[in-house]
């Protein structure tokens, strides 16, 4: 079938036929999605409304959270609609509108993993110049040029593909996937693969590089220091590690499901896989910087006993 570039829908593939356990994963969706609003939105609550919290570090993480409102809202509305639905289509320009939501997700979660990285080093390696090198506007800046970036970089891929000469409407897939529609191009274009490749590389370069400089020396600094600052930067450093290992696993099997053959594998484990991407990271990275970091929980647990204690019945 001859589509063109003005084709009003895509058909997603990938959705198993469950009978009626669909509605057991309707249930499970919505439970997730809500638990991810709550765990998310109390957090940034809980750091903008206490002063305590005014550091950059907690700044830094309140962007975090809000980036696994905005990735998870792009996905799991999404989820719940295609999986109640018996026919798996979605417009094209909601499709192109989900995949600029999570490109540009990705790409924001990668870049605040970086500068936290940073902000880390500077405060453990650096301390006595860390006020002068991290001042608010600095913050501010670094907060705000990191999205600007990521939505001017995801704008750009999504030109390139928005007015490809396409031959079939079908993806492979369980949500809309950038490569999957230039794979539906009538001819190579080359320009469109040349910077598909480019812009995944500066993806996980421009945020790797920072990191990998900023936890070696913090490594080093660790080794040479007390038990004390050990267990600081411990504290402070491993929910970032694991977040970034999290989230890099995710983005990895969805850049091998997408450009590599992968008909070996279940489909079964293929969509568990490709969720992972869009649906774990949003609720783990609350869960590992909300508990791992004592002045965010312990902040967390007193405003949760100042509510109770308001609603108490005198």
């Amino acid at each position: 079938m001859m589509v063109n570039s003005t084709t009003t829908h895509f058909i997603l593939g990938a959705y198993l036929n469950v009978g009626t356990l669909k509605y057991f994963y309707v249930i499970l969706i919505v439970f997730l999605y809500i638990l991810i609003i709550v765990a998310n939105t109390s957090l940034i609550v809980v750091i903008c409304m206490n002063r305590s919290l005014h550091e950059p570090m907690y700044l830094f993480l309140c962007s975090l959270f809000v980036n696994e409102l905005y990735g998870s809202t792009g996905l799991f509305p999404f989820l719940l609609i295609q999986v109640l639905s018996d026919i798996h289509t979605v417009s094209a320009p909601l499709c192109f509108l989900q995949i600029f939501n999570l490109y540009s997700y990705a790409n924001t979660e990668f870049c605040t993993l970086a500068i936290m990285s940073y902000d880390r080093y500077l405060a453990i390696c650096c301390p006595l110049q860390y006020n002068t090198s991290m001042t608010p506007i600095k913050l501010g800046a670094f907060i705000i040029l990191s999205w600007l970036y990521c939505f001017v970089k995801t704008m750009i891929t999504l030109s390139l593909s928005v007015n490809l000469l396409l031959c079939g409407n079908i993806m492979n897939s369980i949500y809309c996937s950038n490569y999957l529609i230039v794979k539906l191009a009538c001819a190579e274009n080359k320009v469109t693969n040349i910077y598909g490749i480019f812009s995944s590389l500066i993806s996980i370069l421009v945020p790797l590089l920072p990191i990998t400089f900023s936890y070696i020396k913090i490594l080093k600094i660790c080794f040479a220091s007390s038990k004390a600052t050990r267990q600081k930067a411990f504290n402070t450093c491993v929910p970032q590690l694991v977040s970034l290992f999290n989230f890099s696993f995710g983005c990895f099997f969805e850049i091998l499901r997408t450009r590599f053959d992968m008909s070996s594998v279940p489909s079964e484990l293929q969509v568990a896989l490709s969720l992972y991407f869009g649906m774990i990271q949003p609720f783990l990275s609350p869960l590992m910087f909300g508990m791992q970091m004592s002045k965010i929980r312990n902040t967390y647990f007193y405003c949760c006993k100042m509510l109770m204690g308001h609603r108490a019945p005198t």
